[in-house]
């Protein structure tokens, strides 16, 4: 396992081990022993998987209080643009995003903690997304913020974004509620 980039503190753009030949490849795309010495500790209780096709935008989604949630994400087929924004209030980087092309040729996965939002967009013609996630899905506790906020500035790399309509009622960065603070204790 190598960490590929930290820019935002607790967030780990990673690349397994992978082995391959011409039969193909094979990589293990968790070992509780490995992450743990990322630092990477909570149990992961729900694994989710999305199919989107080209230039759908899915995001910027979290989830607050009981339900926040740890997120290992992965591309299994195709490429998206996969992006995550600080929302602890008092953090250095609050409001700052890190976006990373993750595809099935460079198998990386992205390591975002509760804290973060999350979103993509797909530059394939279609990619198989995975999530594994530290706590439940919970309705109640969802979040969106625009994925087009001009606070953000995000460049989705898709001209014509597809959006589900719920995505297009997010709020804006500084409208959302005070749902994370930045814990010095992370560092």
């Amino acid at each position: 396992m190598k960490i590929i980039d930290k820019q935002l503190n607790g967030l780990l753009l990673l690349q397994p081990a992978v082995f391959g030949d011409e039969r193909g490849y094979f990589y293990e795309s968790f070992h509780i022993s490995r992450y743990a010495e990322l630092g990477i500790t909570l149990p992961f209780v729900q694994d989710n998987i999305s199919k989107s096709m080209k230039n759908t935008l899915r995001g910027l989604h979290y989830q607050a209080g009981n339900a926040a949630q740890g997120k290992l994400v992965q591309v299994l087929t195709g490429k998206v643009l996969d992006v995550a924004v600080d929302i602890r209030f008092g953090s250095p980087s609050f409001g700052k995003y890190f976006a990373a092309e993750i595809s099935e040729e460079n198998h990386y996965q992205l390591w975002i903690p509760a804290g973060f939002a999350h979103g993509f967009s797909v530059l394939s013609d279609e990619a198989i997304f995975s999530y594994k996630c530290t706590e439940l899905y919970s309705k109640n506790d969802e979040r969106t913020i625009v994925y087009n906020d001009a606070d953000l500035n995000i460049d989705w790399k898709v001209s014509s974004p597809v959006l589900s309509p719920k995505d297009l009622l997010g709020k804006k960065l500084f409208e959302i509620e005070k749902d994370f603070f930045f814990n010095m204790e992370v560092l």
